[in-house]
C-alpha cells in the first residue's frame, strides 16, 4: 500500500502561481535595505541551542516554549532558529566583522522555526526578511531601520498598516522601572505560570494577550514614564527624525514585544485587517546583546518582517499579484524542422531576459493554443514546415488576436519591441 505524504501541519507552502507571488514580497522586502548598504549574509538554519537561550531569553516564550531543539550524533544541543539576530550577532563576532567599518549593516531572509500552535498567519515554520546595523548607538541610525522597514511594506503597496512605537529604556534606568513593576505584580492575582514568568522577567508579563491579565494590568506603571534623560533624549530625536522622513507612528506605551533583548526604541507594525495576527514585522535597538553573546559591547539595532503575513495584508487589501508572468511567450512548433528552429529562437529569447515556454510532446495547433492559453502568455510563436522553409514564424498577439510573420532572425527583437511597447502602455495608463 502506498503512503500518501503531505507537508507538516503549521507550515506556509506556496506553489504557482502564488509561489511567484511571495518570492516578488521577499524581492521588495529586501530592496530598501539593499539601496541603503546592507551587505547580504547567508545564516545557518540550526545553532547551538544555548545560542538563543543566552541571546533571546530562557524566560521568553520563543525558548521555553517554541523552540524546536534536537540533540544531533555527536550528542551536541542545537536548535532550529526561531529568530535571526542572535544568529546575526553570532555571525559578526565569530567572523570579527566588528573590527572593520562601524556600523556593520547586514541583511537576510529566509524560513525560522516556532513550535507555535498554527493558524492563517501564525506559522512554525515562517518567512522572515531582517536586518541588523552594529556598532551605534546613533538615533539617526534607529530613524534608518524604521523608515527602512516602512518604505519595504509602502513598496508592496499596504496602505493600511501602523507603526507601533515605544522606547524600552536602558539598564540604568530598568532596574529602578522593573522594582516598580515587580511590586505592583504582587498586588494582583496571577496564576502559577504568570507568576514564575514575573519572577523572572516581570516585563514578559506585560507581553500576555489574554484579555483577563490585560485588564488586571490596566493600572500598570508604564516603563516610557520613567526612563532616565538620556533615553528620553534619545527617542526624542528618533521621532523628530521619523518626522523628518515623513514616517508617523503610534505611541504604544504597552509595547514589550517577545523577546528579551530589547532596550531604547522599540517598534513593531500591526495590519488591522489580519486579526488576531496582525503583527506583519517589527524590532528594536538592542544594546548589550553582543556582550551577552561573548562579544565587544558594541550596541545594534534591527527588524524582522514577515514575508508570509505581508503576503496576507496584501491579499486582505484587495491588491493585484506583484509578480510578472511567469511566461510571456509561448512557443509551438509543428514538424521536426520546426522543432530545432523553435529550440535556438527560444533559447535566444530567454538569453534577452524573455520569459519564455514551449509545447512539448506531438500536439495539434488547437491543442497547443489552448496551452498557450491556459499559460497566461501574451504571444505565441508558430513555427510549422512551411514557415521553417522560409525561414518566417508566425507571431499572435493573445489579447489582440493580431497575427504577423517575421524572420527567424528577427523574432527577438520583434517580441522584444512588442514587449516594451506594452510595459509602456501600462505605464501610460497607471499615470493617467
Amino acid at each position: 500500500m502506498n503512503q500518501k505524504f503531505q507537508a507538516p501541519k503549521g507550515v506556509a507552502e506556496y506553489v504557482p502561481p502564488k509561489a511567484d507571488e511571495f518570492l516578488a514580497v521577499q524581492t521588495r522586502l529586501r530592496r530598501p535595505a539593499e539601496l541603503a548598504g546592507y551587505g547580504a549574509v547567508e545564516l545557518p538554519i540550526f545553532e547551538d541551542e544555548a545560542l538563543f537561550t543566552r541571546g533571546v531569553g530562557a524566560a521568553t516564550d520563543v525558548v521555553s516554549k517554541e523552540m524546536y531543539t534536537f540533540t544531533d550524533r555527536g550528542e551536541r544541543r542545537l536548535a532550529l532558529r526561531p529568530e535571526g539576530t542572535a544568529g546575526v550577532m553570532r555571525c559578526v563576532i565569530e567572523h570579527g566583522l566588528h573590527n572593520g567599518q562601524l556600523p556593520v549593516k547586514l541583511s537576510y531572509s529566509g524560513p525560522f522555526f516556532r513550535a507555535e500552535r498554527p493558524q492563517k498567519g501564525r506559522y512554525r515554520q515562517f518567512n522572515q526578511v531582517g536586518v541588523e546595523a552594529i556598532g551605534s548607538d546613533d538615533p539617526m541610525l534607529d530613524a534608518e531601520v524604521v523608515a527602512l522597514a516602512d518604505t519595504a511594506f509602502r513598496s508592496l503597496g499596504l496602505t493600511k498598516f501602523e507603526l507601533l512605537l515605544t522606547s524600552l529604556g536602558c539598564a540604568a534606568c530598568r532596574p529602578a522601572y522593573r522594582e516598580r513593576l515587580t511590586n505592583f505584580l504582587a498586588t494582583i492575582e496571577l496564576d502559577e505560570a504568570t507568576r514564575e514568568r514575573a519572577e523572572q522577567n516581570p516585563l514578559r508579563v506585560l507581553d500576555d494577550k489574554r484579555g483577563d491579565i490585560q485588564a488586571k494590568l490596566a493600572d500598570a506603571p508604564l516603563l516610557i514614564d520613567h526612563i532616565c534623560d538620556a533615553c528620553q533624549d534619545h527617542y526624542d530625536e528618533v521621532r523628530q527624525l521619523l518626522r523628518v522622513v515623513h514616517v508617523p507612528w503610534v505611541e504604544a506605551p504597552r509595547l514589550v514585544r517577545g523577546l528579551d533583548y530589547y532596550t531604547r526604541t522599540t517598534f513593531e507594525f500591526s495590519h488591522p485587517l489580519l486579526g488576531a495576527q496582525s503583527g506583519i514585522g517589527g524590532g528594536g535597538r538592542y544594546d548589550g546583546l553582543m556582550e551577552t553573546l561573548g562579544g565587544p559591547a558594541l550596541s545594534g539595532i534591527g527588524y524582522g518582517l514577515g514575508a508570509d503575513r505581508a503576503l496576507l495584508a496584501r491579499e486582505a487589501e484587495g491588491l493585484p499579484a506583484l509578480a510578472p508572468a511567469n511566461t510571456e511567450v509561448f512557443a509551438i512548433a509543428l514538424g521536426d524542422q520546426a522543432r530545432k528552429d523553435l529550440t535556438w529562437v527560444v533559447r535566444r529569447l530567454r538569453a534577452g531576459g524573455i520569459p519564455t515556454n514551449m509545447a512539448f510532446g506531438s500536439r495539434s495547433i488547437k491543442s497547443a493554443m489552448k496551452a498557450a492559453d491556459r499559460s497566461g502568455a501574451r504571444w505565441a510563436l508558430i513555427i510549422g514546415d512551411r514557415e521553417s522553409a522560409a525561414k518566417k514564424i508566425q507571431v499572435k498577439d493573445l489579447v489582440t488576436g493580431e497575427q504577423v510573420e517575421v524572420a527567424t532572425p528577427e523574432v527577438d527583437a520583434f517580441v522584444a519591441t512588442k514587449r516594451r511597447e506594452a510595459q509602456e502602455g501600462v505605464a501610460d495608463v497607471a499615470h493617467a
